[in-house]
């Protein structure tokens, strides 16, 4: 048996509902503001939403075997089985901070957010009101009879169910219960309807309690007994021919975005407190099978909560860093001119994305710019970025976008915005075949006062350019005028373009081409380092981590006495408390912002070698997609992206270690010294700011 065979792993998909459980564990602390731990509620439970109509929809495709992955009917039902043990004791604890902690809560703050059909003879008149005036228009009742059911239950809508009894002639009831469903009215009415005020308290309840406590009305001659809601999650993935590309692409894509609405059930979600009887119903109505079954809370779809009422409740807007403008780059008459001075890293949410914003501005009217490019997965509607590339091309530059069509959940909003783009005279590199461009890269280029040579400027970032992800995600991006640098941004476009199969990349690491090479010598020569008597240093910062050849290379490191730090928001499959990662710890930050950047750390003998990009060490980001990585040679900038890296690693309010069995272990706090890294790090910003 060989060493290697001995490691282990941690299921993706366990992992990632460990992360999702430590945003739920943000919902159950104390000290944030009630109005913060409902929004994390929304957060977890829109998580749960996307990755059971993502993943948990491909083990079902593959247990069913109506999908080709690498997983066998076996392991897929072990592993759905797994998930829902793992599902349903969050979800408990999910009930119980929701219902125990944060209503409570809500209450100390003058807020009862009613959780029932129960209605206060204060609230009456108004509730009929509300219902007659409001709701009951939008209501369409549908039989739900074996004999006349023709009803396609969209995903992540609500329903409603209910059983009534037929009153009888002689003044009796018909034993035999009679069931309807009804489609819950949100695109018309909001979820949360607020209740006029009572001795100095607000009141809020949900849209389908109010019509709990007035239904009867819809139904004369009959009794109705109870209401129970239920949805349902549908897989939402595309599987589109990754042969194609250009307008082939942009039809499949539309062709499969009709679909989406159509895929295959993957969960269907009840009221827990739903009599058997009427879940027996409607499983047989809907044809639902068992392993679909997912077991709600009293209120299903709590990601809604993101648009709760928050009029009066205690905010964290007050104290939450806000984003601030990089002084050498205000006092500088040009953006070009000061990235030409020298490297500038940004750091979002805490510096503006304005100062990008103002990159493309200027390069779209510099009389000497002759070539924007830029690379789009994920751009914000009405965006900026889009508004700054159209302008840039009607004042006649040579405007290069490539577009990522197939981007997850963006492919509608990527296909108007390139079409948008081709209309202003944009040119568009299609989407490649079998593969997903990742990148998060721009580059200007411009000429030289003489006519003769020229200048480019650079950008690689870790987050897309969208202006609105760039106020919750924490990320950063690099400036260089750095002639290499720039040389190699236009190998990349070159090769987007297909006008070069197999460049040579001079500082640039590409995944495809030098990234993995480059990486597995760096790890090595910490090992060597540790062999020679001397320190071995790694740090690595990113979303998720899951290719075991690139863990087995850590692992590796780790017996030989490398000291590794990953901090790893998402999924992690490496397992520390081994006597393999005895070396490897990992830290997991759940905060105010979303940490998004990869920034990796070579000791390197005390002379460290740092690096920002686009990917995570995920399958997908190292063999399926091109990705971008920008070394960082700047001592100012290297010393300010360590000691981001030294306050987080110290972070002992909102960072947890990832201990073996997956649990989120809160870090001490040792002496009471208490290190909160967001806002430490704002701080540090700000202090070098002078």
């Amino acid at each position: 048996m060989t060493e290697e065979t001995t490691y282990r792993y941690f299921k993706r998909d366990i992992s990632w509902l460990s992360f999702n459980f430590r945003v739920l564990m943000e919902a159950a602390d104390k000290s944030l503001p009630v109005s913060e731990r409902i929004n994390f509620i929304a957060i977890y439970t829109s998580n749960l939403e996307e990755f059971y109509r993502i993943r948990v929809a491909e083990h079902k495709a593959a247990s069913a075997s109506r999908r080709q992955i690498d997983e066998s009917v076996e392991e897929a039902n072990s592993l759905i089985d797994d998930i829902t043990r793992e599902v349903d004791r969050q979800l408990e604890f999910r009930v119980k901070v929701f219902e125990h902690e944060i209503l409570p809560a809500l209450e100390a703050e003058k807020v009862v957010f009613c959780q029932d059909s129960e209605v206060r003879d204060c609230h009456r008149k108004f509730v009929n009101s509300c219902f007659n005036d409001e709701i009951f228009p939008y209501l369409q009742p549908v039989p739900l009879d074996k004999g006349n059911i023709n009803v396609f239950l969209r995903g992540n809508r609500l329903y409603m169910a209910l059983r009534m009894h037929k009153r009888l002639a002689d003044g009796g009831i018909a034993p035999r219960p009679v069931y309807y469903m009804m489609k819950m009215p949100y695109t018309h009415v909001p979820r949360f309807i607020e209740l006029p005020p009572s001795n100095g308290m607000r009141f809020v309840m949900f849209m389908e309690d109010i019509i709990k406590a007035c239904v009867g009305k819809m139904f004369p001659g009959y009794i109705v007994e109870c209401g129970y809601c239920f949805k349902i999650s549908r897989d939402a993935d595309l599987l589109v021919d990754e042969s194609v590309a250009g307008s082939e692409m942009v039809n499949e894509l539309r062709s499969q975005l009709k679909k989406r609405k159509m895929g295959a059930v993957c969960r269907f979600v009840y009221d827990r407190h739903m009599p058997h009887s009427m879940l027996e119903h409607l499983v047989a109505m809907f044809g639902i099978k068992p392993d679909e079954l997912v077991q709600g809370d009293k209120h299903l779809n709590l990601e809604d909560l993101s648009r709760f009422p928050r009029q009066g409740l205690q905010s964290v807007e007050a104290t939450r860093p806000k984003p601030f403008h990089l002084r050498r780059m205000v006092v500088c008459h040009s953006v070009l001119d000061c990235i030409r001075q020298g490297d500038v890293m940004l750091h979002y949410p805490y510096h503006s994305f304005e100062h990008f914003l103002d990159f493309l501005a200027e390069a779209s009217t510099d009389p000497m710019v002759s070539d924007i490019m830029v690379t789009q997965y994920r751009v914000a509607e009405d965006s900026a970025v889009i508004s700054a590339l159209q302008a840039a091309a009607r004042n006649g530059k040579n405007v290069t976008v490539f577009v990522e069509l197939k981007a997850r959940f963006d492919e509608e909003n990527n296909i108007t915005s390139s079409e948008m783009l081709r209309q202003a005279g944009v040119d568009i590199i299609p989407c490649i075949p079998g593969l997903k461009v990742h990148a998060k890269v721009a580059l200007v280029l411009r000429r030289a006062a003489g006519g003769a040579g020229g200048d480019g400027y650079a950008y690689i970032g870790t987050g897309n350019f969208n202006e609105k992800t760039a106020k919750q995600y924490a990320d950063c991006g690099l400036f260089t005028a750095d002639p290499a640098i720039v040389g190699d941004l236009r190998k990349l476009f070159a090769l987007l373009k297909g006008e070069v199969s197999d460049p040579v990349f001079d500082k640039l690491l590409v995944t495809r081409f030098n990234l993995l090479p480059t990486l597995k010598a760096m790890i090595e020569h910490e090992k060597d380092l540790v062999r020679s008597g001397r320190r071995g240093r790694i740090v690595l910062k990113m979303n998720a981590i899951q290719d075991e050849a690139m863990i087995d290379e850590l692992y590796r490191a780790s017996e030989a006495g490398v000291e590794i730090d990953l901090i790893v928001r998402g999924i992690c499959c490496l397992v520390p408390g081994q006597p393999y990662s005895r070396n490897i710890r990992v830290t997991r930050i759940v905060d105010t912002f979303l940490e998004h950047a990869r920034v990796w750390y070579f000791g390197n003998d005390g002379q460290p070698r740092m690096f920002i990009g686009s990917p995570d060490w995920m399958k997908r980001n190292l063999y399926k997609r091109i990705e971008a990585v920008v070394p960082v040679e700047d001592e100012a900038v290297k010393d300010e992206l360590a000691t981001m890296l030294s306050i987080q690693l110290a972070d002992n309010v909102k960072g947890c270690f990832v201990d073996e069995h997956l649990d989120n272990v809160r870090k001490p706090q040792d002496g009471g010294r208490r290190v909160r890294a967001q806002y430490a790090f704002y701080d540090y910003l700000k202090s070098r700011n002078g």
